[in-house]
């Protein structure tokens, strides 16, 4: 199925060195995991929302993420959701990369207690409304919170082995932080991952396009790379 991106910077290469994909979606062999679909990456009043904006609009983002959730509860394959949650104890981390010092100091994802929802509901950390029916379906796991980009202190994979999933659909936010440390971790796991390309965002700064960036490693990196209408219409063919 072809893919055309509303910015063709993004578009594919014509000529490209490295080899087509040979993944075979296997609907018993698989699980869909979504990282961070929070308010503070993804809603209007979010904490980190204003560098994120352009490319949420740019790849439809948001729908997109209700499409791919609603079409893989339709299939009946498991949806695991991998969270980021700031407690008051993390703030007292002894050092941090740049990426989590902005974090911390934007208060993204903050929580009372790991133990306590008190002042959680429509917070940053709170999940985007539009979602939140299929996340509080009671089907959906939600797991607990990576601390940085990656599944490595969380139980995502734990979570991915007790479904029996040896192939996981990937998207949520942020394509080059989370989700792209869930694809490497994945990947080194022996499993079988396709990105959802239109379904995360990156942020654009002086630094540079995230989105571009985690473009580049997902043709790397992915066995398979789907829009969200390739990912519904392959998962449509499941159920």
């Amino acid at each position: 199925m072809s893919y055309t991106p509303s910015n063709p910077a993004y578009a594919d290469p014509s000529d490209p060195a490295l080899p087509p994909s040979s993944f075979v979606f296997d609907r018993n062999k698989a699980a869909l995991v979504i990282t961070d679909p929070q308010i503070d990456f993804l809603g209007e009043n979010g904490a980190a929302y204003g560098v994120f904006a352009e490319s949420i609009a740019e790849q439809g983002t948001v729908p997109n993420l209700r499409r791919l959730m609603v079409a893989a509860r339709d299939a009946d394959i498991p949806i695991i959701i991998s969270p980021h949650y700031y407690y008051p104890h993390d703030d007292r981390w002894q050092f941090n990369a740049p990426g989590e010092s902005l974090m911390h100091k934007l208060g993204m994802f903050k929580r009372q207690d790991p133990l306590s929802i008190e002042g959680f509901k429509d917070s940053g950390a709170d999940w985007l409304p539009v979602l939140k029916d299929v996340i509080e379906d009671g089907r959906t796991i939600v797991c607990s919170p990576h601390k940085i980009a990656g599944p490595q202190t969380n139980d995502t994979l734990f979570q991915l082995r007790k479904t029996g999933a040896t192939q996981v659909i990937l998207a949520g936010m942020a394509a080059n932080f989370c989700v792209e440390s869930h694809l490497r971790d994945f990947a080194e796991h022996g499993l079988e991952v396709a990105v959802v390309r239109d379904a995360t965002a990156g942020s654009k700064i002086p630094e540079g396009d995230a989105y571009a960036a985690a473009l580049l490693n997902f043709r790397w990196f992915a066995n398979a790379l789907w829009s969200t209408n390739e990912a519904v219409s392959i998962l449509g063919a499941a159920a």
